[in-house]
């Protein structure tokens, strides 16, 4: 994403973020799903635009060190998947057509637009760009799309790209802000062992040797943002209103064949930067019912939890994985913890010490003054 670190480009995305214009019905945004005060995410089991998911949605902090998107990685930056939920039918639903006629039709849009990208192309005409047009399948989009000129298609497509780019530069500024542990790790590093400057409990210790050692959690949760960014079978359970689903053996693929892809046409990456997509696993019996696994960063504030958010609390999360269940699709990659009732106890106190406030301006956690925006 060239315009990644253009603050121009950022103040342009917080705009878009919050812009319930961007949406089928006019009634829902970025923010609709991904809510600041919740930590960026909407603290309902599965998401709810225009109709109803069947996935939890994720926080967005930190995901600009992400290789991956979505619970099965089939996106492979911010800007990529901005783009996706804008056209999903039970998301924001709408067409990328009419949400270039928003920008080109609303001045400051328009003149923050042209400061970042260049001249827009005039798409004000609605028999040449129909506003609902858009290759969306089983759609009168996609007839609508179809009846367009093949550059035209492409104008629109170009414009659609930098509206998810402007979207990812915001995006990329929402970063987690230090936790306890991270003092806690601070003061260890600089051996500051100074009396009545215990800041973790003893419990919240006990619980961080068993992430270390027994329970192993360290062995997929690590890294600066708590997590490995691969794909994992944990044995969910599915309930009957739950559809199996496959993950990430839906998601390479579907990241591999895309256009918007970090080796795509759209993309501003060089080929040197797109390993991960270039030796990414494609097949294999590891991949059904694998998702991702997601950062532990604000993990106490962020429920429900799992890809189908139907844990409520983190005492249920531990309990499933102090049971590990068989898998009903795929096979697990988890055993059984087999810890005491003490021992999840502080296990669940060290991970909320892995709360913290967003590291962002205060400005960018809510909606913009519009009379303000560029």
């Amino acid at each position: 994403n060239a315009v990644g670190g253009n603050p121009k480009a950022a103040k342009m995305g917080h705009r878009l973020f919050f812009d319930k214009r961007f949406s089928g019905n006019g009634t829902i945004a970025c923010a609709t799903c991904h809510q600041p005060d919740r930590r960026f995410t909407d603290g309902i089991p599965v998401a709810k635009g225009m109709g109803k998911t069947t996935r939890n949605s994720p926080t967005i902090i930190g995901t600009a060190h992400s290789p991956w998107f979505f619970w099965d990685g089939r996106t492979d930056s911010q800007w990529s998947q901005a783009l996706k939920p804008m056209e999903a039918r039970d998301e924001q639903g709408g067409a990328r057509t009419g949400y270039a006629k928003i920008v080109f039709t609303d001045p400051s849009y328009r003149k923050a637009y042209e400061e970042i990208f260049g001249v827009m192309a005039d798409v004000s005409d609605s028999e040449r760009f129909p506003p609902q047009a858009a290759p969306i399948d089983g759609t009168a989009s996609l007839k609508a799309w179809k009846d367009m000129s093949a550059a035209d298609r492409k104008t629109i497509t170009g414009i659609f790209v930098n509206i998810g780019k402007a979207i990812a530069a915001y995006e990329r500024l929402i970063m987690p802000g230090p936790s306890r542990f991270d003092e806690y790790v601070d003061a260890l590093l600089k051996s500051d062992n100074t009396p009545g400057k215990q800041i973790l409990t003893d419990a919240e210790i006990a619980g961080l040797r068993l992430f270390i050692n027994s329970g192993k959690c360290i062995q997929c949760h690590n890294g600066p943002l708590l997590t490995n960014n691969d794909f994992h079978n944990t044995g969910l359970p599915i309930e009957n209103k739950t559809p199996k689903d496959e993950g990430r053996m839906q998601g390479a693929p579907a990241v591999r064949n895309s256009e918007f892809n970090c080796l795509g046409r759209y993309s501003d990456a060089g080929n040197k930067e797109c390993a991960e997509l270039e030796f990414i696993k494609l097949e294999g019996p590891d991949l059904l019912g694998a998702f991702k696994t997601p950062t532990l960063r604000n993990v106490g504030l962020t429920a429900p939890y799992m890809h189908d958010g139907q844990f409520s609390t983190l005492d249920e999360v531990l309990s499933h994985y102090n049971q590990a269940p068989d898998a009903p699709i795929g096979i697990t990659d988890i055993v059984p913890l087999t810890f005491t009732p003490e021992q999840l106890d502080q296990l669940r106190r060290f991970l909320l010490t892995l709360d913290s406030p967003v590291n962002v301006a205060l400005e960018f956690l809510s909606p913009p003054n519009v009379s303000a925006s560029p």
